[in-house]
């Protein structure tokens, strides 16, 4: 199995489409939607970009995403990596120290809930990955930026403060997550697109994700919002309440997140 694994992660040739799904959050109804979506699409990859956990179907996501039937590659999200730190006991990031103990609680629950196997698949996962794809050349991932997982930046944030960051990266395009808010932007001579949030956008409700070769995407996928709280209630996530409320059946809208990340000093 662990081969199997480590064979997902194995660079590959030049492929016609990926499909790019970030934050995923264990929301299952909104990822079936998805890949329903994707197979009628002709994707022939997947990369999933971090922030597979927390969320309320960690376990059943995970085991959707392996048993696809086309290639994936998988990287870390600041999540993952506060979980595996919560796992095994080691020093939590810099920005786990300040969030509020309600993320903290839901870290915790979640590093419990992993099986040996899931934690070791997590570590696996690298922090950024390159693919070179049809149309649009070599396309590098990561889950905020190309630097550090965790750092906060939208299609507001000047473009001076961006740049050392995304310079001599040697890519024409980097995808990125993290903030669950789509954008298409130029930084420099690097365009740089955001995927959004499959399980938890800010914004319209549904599912955000990218379509990617020979041109750039980005997607919305509506689903049964209704029957999805449904099912996420129904789990023994502790926050499933809150989450089928504010991230399934009425996100915080995209004007209030950007007014949030106003607060956040990109350096």
């Amino acid at each position: 199995m662990l081969a199997f694994f480590s064979n997902l992660l194995e660079p590959r040739k030049s492929v016609m489409r990926v499909a790019a799904l970030y934050d995923i959050h264990g929301n299952l109804p909104a990822l079936e939607a998805v890949l329903e979506e994707i197979r009628q699409s002709a994707v022939d990859h997947v990369v999933v970009g971090g922030d597979v956990v927390p969320g309320p179907m960690m376990r059943e996501t995970l085991e959707c995403l392996l048993e696809l039937e086309v290639p994936v590659q998988f990287i870390q999200g600041n999540c993952e990596v506060a979980v595996l730190r919560e796992r095994t006991g080691t020093e939590p990031p810099d920005w786990y120290r300040t969030v509020p103990e309600q993320a903290k609680a839901i870290v915790r629950w979640q590093a419990q809930q992993l099986r040996p196997e899931e934690e070791r698949l997590f570590a696996s996962w690298p922090g950024t990955l390159r693919v070179q794809i049809d149309g649009l050349g070599e396309v590098l991932f990561c889950h905020a930026t190309p630097r550090d997982e965790n750092e906060c930046f939208t299609r507001l944030t000047p473009e001076d403060r961006l740049l050392p960051v995304f310079e001599g990266l040697n890519a024409a395009l980097v995808v990125c997550g993290h903030t669950h808010m789509q954008f298409d932007r130029t930084i420099g001579s690097v365009r740089v697109v955001n995927a959004g949030s499959v399980g938890m956008p800010f914004g319209e409700p549904g599912a955000d994700w990218l379509l990617l070769g020979p041109d750039v995407q980005l997607r919305h996928t509506a689903y049964d919002l209704t029957n999805a709280a449904e099912r996420i209630r129904a789990t023994d996530y502790p926050q499933a309440q809150d989450f089928a409320a504010r991230h399934v059946l009425q996100p915080p809208s995209e004007a209030d997140m950007l007014q949030v990340f106003t607060n956040f000093s990109f350096k």
